[in-house]
């Protein structure tokens, strides 16, 4: 769980207003070393921004970015969109499904990856297309999957 002393400094980065939630809760959740937003931490920011926190979770369940659930240091979302799914994107799915041991919504069990689907990424001209948390890989092929993977891995590991 994100220290409170960590996000007391998120939360004197912004101006206690609601219009800051989105930003806050990205931060937060970034902060946390389970990549989640935990019920203590949806409290504190909605106290501080003035809002119920029935609001603050409601938002936290709308968007995909957000959990809610502890997840891996890196959060792997394979687009599901139609042009990514013409051009191979379901056997890029069962790849990593068999690669990482989990299902779609699982934690490996070295806690490195979660795997998520993406209705869609938004780059349908590079399709298929995966997202590493803030990085997008486009015209995935099962080779490249497997060199992404170790190089994310290899970072990790700080080689």
């Amino acid at each position: 769980m994100a220290s409170v002393t960590g996000l007391q400094t998120i939360l004197e980065g912004y101006a206690p207003d609601p219009a800051n939630l989105l930003d806050i809760l990205h931060d937060a959740q970034e902060a946390n070393e389970q990549n989640h937003l935990s019920r203590e931490t949806l409290r504190e920011v909605a106290e501080y921004v003035g809002l119920p926190t029935s609001t603050v979770v409601s938002s936290a369940t709308f968007y995909s970015m957000f959990s809610l659930t502890p997840r891996g240091r890196h959060i792997i979302r394979i687009c599901e969109s139609p042009p990514c799914q013409l051009v191979g994107a379901e056997s890029l799915l069962d790849l990593l499904i068999k690669t990482l041991g989990v299902e779609v919504g699982e934690t490996t069990e070295d806690g490195a990856f979660t795997l998520e689907t993406s209705s869609c990424l938004g780059v349908c001209g590079v399709a298929p297309a995966m997202m590493i948390d803030e990085e997008l890989y486009g015209n995935l092929t099962k080779e490249r999957l497997a060199g992404i993977l170790e190089a994310v891995r290899s970072d990790d590991d700080g080689s």
